[in-house]
């Protein structure tokens, strides 16, 4: 298990929504749902994720995607990061992803040189969501809004979270 995570750590199954929605870690099978939610969504979460992570790019192939889902998939069963995806009840949609990312992430945006506030920054967990176009501003959004914050501190323990890309 990654440094960052307790060493008796094992990341969560599935998160239930209010909305009856839940969240399970993302699966490279999970592919024909997450490709039309990404590309569907592409120009907002290139505003988001863009400059921070190059992604998506708008010529993601299927190819690509499938590839991205099978690195996010690495990454959790080695604990480097986390990746999981919003479905609805039936798991017939796939409605947007959370990422849940070690300090390292933050650490290189921080200046060695800043203040304290810049350090704690740079060891907190990096934590994101996005819903798809269709969700922005609705029921679903909301209860991950409520939601990701205290299953990360009831469940997860992180002792530092910082919110963004």
């Amino acid at each position: 298990m990654a440094s960052w995570l307790p060493a008796d750590f094992k990341h969560p199954d599935r998160l239930d929504l209010s909305t009856g929605h839940h969240l399970r870690p993302i699966a490279e099978s999970d592919l024909d749902l997450d490709y039309p939610a990404v590309m569907g969504s592409r120009e907002r979460l290139w505003e988001t994720y863009g400059e921070a992570w190059g992604w998506p790019p708008a010529t993601m192939t299927v190819e690509q995607d499938w590839a991205e889902l099978a690195w996010h998939a690495e990454e959790m069963a080695t604990g480097r990061s986390f990746n999981y995806a919003i479905f609805d009840h039936d798991e017939r949609e796939l409605l947007g992803c959370v990422y849940i990312d070690p300090p390292a992430a933050a650490a290189d945006t921080a200046d060695p040189a800043a203040d304290g506030a810049d350090a704690a920054a740079a060891e907190a967990a990096v934590v994101s969501w996005w819903v798809v176009d269709h969700e922005v501003g609705g029921h679903l959004e909301a209860a991950l809004n409520d939601a990701v914050p205290r299953w990360l501190s009831e469940d997860w323990r992180l002792p530092n979270v910082r919110y963004g890309p």
